[in-house]
């Protein structure tokens, strides 16, 4: 993993060390990665409730609210639980457009005590922009938050 996603979540830690409240941890989180990643133009959360997953904290242009599980790729992020990396998002079966802008799109399932509990979503009007260091840091960056909310709601 790359010193930068070394010192993002360092700085994501720095960020949520202490705080009790989560949604406020997300809110905060979004506000990182969207002021930090170079060349993406949406960063945020959905979270799972009733059913389908209804957004969360974010930065970036006003999003789609509710996305239906197995849809689009937030929602086959969820029905896979895994994390999901599209290099040319028109170019994926059922994407969701909330943004014409976006062209790829990087999703990873956030836990709770081994339950999936949501997504964070990142865009970027760059084709092909999300790599396998982006993966890795992020996917380290999620799981760092999942084990400071492991007993919160």
């Amino acid at each position: 993993m790359s010193d930068f996603y070394n010192l993002l979540v360092q700085q994501a830690e720095a960020l949520v060390d202490g705080v009790i409240y989560p949604i406020a941890n997300y809110a905060n989180l979004s506000a990182l990665l969207y002021q930090s990643l170079p060349e993406i133009n949406w960063a945020g959360f959905y979270f799972i409730q009733d059913g389908k997953l209804v957004l969360g904290p974010f930065q970036g242009k006003p999003a789609c609210i509710e996305i239906e599980i197995g849809k689009g790729v937030c929602g086959t992020a969820v029905f896979r639980n895994e994390t999901i990396v599209v290099e040319n998002v028109h170019e994926f079966p059922g994407h969701i457009a909330c943004d014409g802008a976006s062209m790829s799109e990087i999703v990873i399932p956030l836990h709770r005590n081994g339950e999936i509990i949501g997504v964070l979503d990142i865009d970027s009007p760059v084709e092909g922009r999300f790599r396998e260091d982006d993966r890795l840091g992020l996917e380290k960056l999620v799981r760092m938050i999942e084990d400071k909310n492991k007993t919160r709601e």
